[in-house]
């Protein structure tokens, strides 16, 4: 009978124990964002909702939900866009599961101007555990009249066939930098370290050709700055962007901005199209190791290319050492490239120096 009893008492103690485990899951806790008995949310939205000066040409919608996804529930059906006769605007719609974003872009062009449009994510979206949208979430934007096209590669004029453009005091190399294109600096007239670095195209030291290849660069600035209808316009950005997945658009960084982990740029809706990321000051990727694999990367897939993807930064930028980086980096002040870091596209700044050490720059084909 006393063995009885123990065992009792045991096995009461295994079932309490293991009640108060499974209350502790955040999977089975019906309060958890995660869990499987709570409905899935959106938890932001772009453009945020009232928002006028949306460009028409290259407006990308976006909902963040609360928890993942399940991705066929996330289509043109349950993911719309409406103009003010009620008739829903043509658009792709896709899910990213690494961020939980689903983005609905409309073809180029085809939103009207100064136009209230209502974006909408219906109770058919579900999350991986069968739990729908508990009501239709609903958000709206303005377009604005006029919008500045996105800067061709052509937008860049002389600058473009430089891989490397400073203004004062130096452009400076340490170690083994290779740089497909011209080197050049203006107004200054000091660049070191070119040999050992080498450079396929001229050196350019405070003359003519680099002093327009400045002004020009000073036209690309203001331009992308101003692409969509201002410097404030654009898609926010979160403080890091590594781990997202991008379509082409005008995205937007009111301070700094930095990169762990891989940034994605998908030009599956448009192969043509174009990214460009205004920072408001700094840009700083991860630096990884030696003989580690990178710890920042910027990938392009989708046929996306490195000659449409533009940052436009309020100060400097910063590429961590062994970092992958692709773009055309139009800096107001300084660009450092750390230890090994590759570049696909251009290090041009507008006002301060540039630093390399054993940096691998290739710059994309100008038009």
């Amino acid at each position: 009978m006393r063995k009885f009893m123990v065992s009792k008492i045991w096995i009461s103690a295994f079932l309490l124990a293991a009640f108060v485990a499974g209350c502790g899951d955040p999977d089975k806790n019906p309060g958890s964002a995660g869990s499987p008995l709570t409905p899935p949310t959106v938890t932001s939205v772009t453009p945020p909702n009232g928002s006028t000066l949306v460009c028409p040409n290259v407006a990308v919608i976006t909902a963040t939900f609360s928890k993942a996804m399940n991705p066929a529930t996330i289509n043109t059906s349950t993911f719309t866009l409406a103009d003010p006769t009620g008739a829903n605007v043509p658009g792709t719609v896709s899910y990213d599961p690494t961020t939980s974003i689903a983005t609905l872009t409309p073809p180029a062009a085809s939103l009207t101007a100064s136009t209230k449009f209502t974006a909408t994510i219906t109770t058919g979206v579900a999350d991986t555990f069968g739990n729908h949208l508990a009501a239709n979430f609903t958000w709206s934007f303005t377009t604005s009249a006029t919008c500045n096209q996105l800067p061709p590669p052509s937008g860049l004029g002389t600058a473009c066939g430089f891989g490397i453009l400073a203004a004062t005091p130096v452009v400076s190399s340490v170690g083994p930098t290779t740089v497909n294109g011209n080197i050049g600096i203006f107004p200054a007239a000091s660049i070191t370290g070119f040999p050992p670095g080498t450079f396929t195209g001229t050196e350019h030291l405070g003359d003519a050709v680099a002093g327009t290849a400045q002004n020009d660069l000073t036209t690309a600035y203001n331009n992308a700055l101003n692409a969509g209808g201002g410097p404030s316009v654009g898609a926010a950005l979160t403080a890091d962007i590594g781990g997202q997945t991008k379509p082409p658009g005008i995205y937007i960084a009111t301070t700094s901005l930095g990169i762990t982990g891989d940034l994605t740029l998908d030009g599956s809706t448009n192969p043509n199209g174009v990214w460009i990321f205004k920072v408001g000051s700094a840009l700083t990727t991860a630096a990884g190791g030696a003989g580690q694999p990178p710890a920042s990367r910027v990938l392009l897939i989708g046929g996306a290319q490195a000659h449409n993807v533009f940052w436009v930064l309020g100060s400097s930028g910063t590429l961590g050492t062994n970092s992958v980086f692709v773009g055309t980096i139009m800096a107001k002040a300084s660009i450092t490239l750390g230890t090994g870091a590759s570049l696909n596209g251009r290090a041009l700044a507008e006002t301060g120096s540039i630093a390399l050490d054993s940096n691998p720059v290739t710059i994309p084909p100008c038009p």
